[in-house]
């Protein structure tokens, strides 16, 4: 053969070999294939492809054994191969194995033959193929320009939703710092108006001072006088004593009177039950004892709290988060509640828990201990800022401790005059009580 057998062909025949390698007889077998005659019958073609074809090609007398099985079941096809006539509706492959086996008449122009059908019909195969990727290619193409073209129009859509909105959004943003600078202007007007309220206060005050240390004098005055009508009166000098006797009591009316009218308040209350409504003023940095201690120190806290009078401003989410940040928030605030209560009522101490509140779609139902102070911070604003405004409102001198470990918190009321005090700390405390 100037050419090697069809790829179909050659499978077709080894197959044909390797089924008629399992019937034959040990000593019929050829030497090389013994190894593949003992593999199952669905292996020996695949293991052994190779080694049967060469001997076909090589063993005459193994492939005339392979021929008569092949006369024994095709006796038709390899009659009429015999007599130089191919059946025009044989499979190919059969015929080009046939001819290739049993090698009739002009056998090569058989296989070559059946080479050509095949061809033709793998050509005619891949032209049909062809035709349906092209046409599905052209599907997908149309499919693919369609949804372009809806994606593009989605996008313009988009887009001019987005414009419209960008535009809403501008103007919304331009009336937004118009009122901020309204609002801005208000507030500096109204800081304006309440420093002068305040130096109105202070004046008022002072001439109140100076008016009750005048009547106080008077009253000393009345008082020896009053002692001088006594001995008058025990010499028989009744009319002087009820001279001063009048006098006495003019001045304890216009005391009484001068009091009403500077509006002397008779209990004071805590500044952070007023925080809203009362600004208040920046306390001193010299308020808090212990600046020397780090702020990691154990005795820190301990040292804060033998304060007299001293405020602890506890930040409530940072302290939770940091000791037992697994829990949910209710259960966070119940068990930091549940130990600050032990803690106020060693101390005695002022204490002030602030929450975000910011966040919350409703009120939250929260039990606080005695002696402890629950805040939740207003929506649009955070917990930090609540915080902020709980120390600003404190007087001037007094002992302040912010409890949180959120480095800006301490940074700033550090700056306003409150001693930070990390969140461990608490948490060791409260553990240790």
């Amino acid at each position: 053969m100037s050419r090697p057998l069809p790829e179909q062909v050659r499978l077709n025949v080894v197959d044909l070999a390797a089924t008629v390698l399992g019937t034959l007889p040990a000593v019929s077998i050829p030497p090389p294939l013994r190894g593949i005659a003992k593999f199952e019958a669905r292996k020996r073609a695949k293991l052994g492809s190779a080694p049967i074809a060469a001997q076909l090609e090589n063993d005459k007398k193994f492939r005339e054994l392979v021929a008569e099985s092949v006369a024994a079941g095709w006796p038709e096809l390899v009659a009429s191969l015999a007599d130089g006539h191919v059946p025009p509706a044989a499979d190919p492959v059969l015929v080009a194995a046939a001819a290739y086996l049993t090698r009739p008449p002009g056998w090569e122009e058989m296989i070559e033959l059946a080479r050509s059908d095949l061809q033709q019909s793998a050509a005619a195969a891949e032209g049909s193929e062809r035709e349906e990727v092209v046409s599905r290619l052209r599907e997908q193409l149309a499919a693919q320009k369609s949804a372009a073209k809806e994606e593009s129009d989605r996008l313009r859509e988009q887009l001019k939703l987005a414009r419209a909105e960008n535009s809403d959004l501008r103007r919304k943003l331009h009336d937004a710092r118009e009122r901020a600078k309204a609002a801005l202007a208000r507030t500096e007007e109204m800081e304006r108006v309440a420093e002068e309220a305040r130096t109105a206060a202070v004046a008022a005050g002072n001439a109140g001072e100076s008016e009750l240390r005048r009547l106080r004098e008077r009253l000393a005055d009345v008082e020896k006088q009053l002692e001088a009508s006594r001995r008058a009166a025990r010499e028989g000098r009744s009319l002087e004593d009820a001279r001063i006797r009048v006098l006495l009591d003019a001045l304890q009316d216009a005391s009484a009177g001068l009091r009403r009218e500077l509006g002397l308040p008779a209990t004071i209350s805590r500044p952070a039950d007023s925080v809203a409504a009362h600004p208040g003023e920046r306390p001193g940095v010299r308020g808090v004892p212990a600046r020397a201690l780090a702020d990691d120190d154990p005795q820190l806290l301990d040292q804060l709290l033998a304060i007299p009078q001293i405020h602890l401003i506890i930040d409530g989410y940072n302290v939770t988060k940091t000791g037992y940040g697994t829990l949910t928030l209710a259960d966070q605030r119940n068990r930091l509640m549940t130990n600050l209560g032990g803690l106020a009522a060693q101390t005695r101490v002022e204490m002030t828990v602030v929450f975000d509140g910011a966040e919350l779609n409703a009120p939250v139902q929260v039990v606080a201990p005695r002696g402890v102070r629950v805040l939740f911070s207003d929506p649009g604003e955070i917990a930090d800022d609540l915080i902020r405004q709980l120390v600003r409102v404190e007087p001037p001198g007094r002992a302040i401790a912010v409890v949180s470990s959120d480095r800006e918190v301490a940074e700033s009321v550090r700056r306003m005059g409150a001693r930070p005090v990390p969140s461990a700390l608490l948490l060791r405390r409260l553990g240790r009580a």
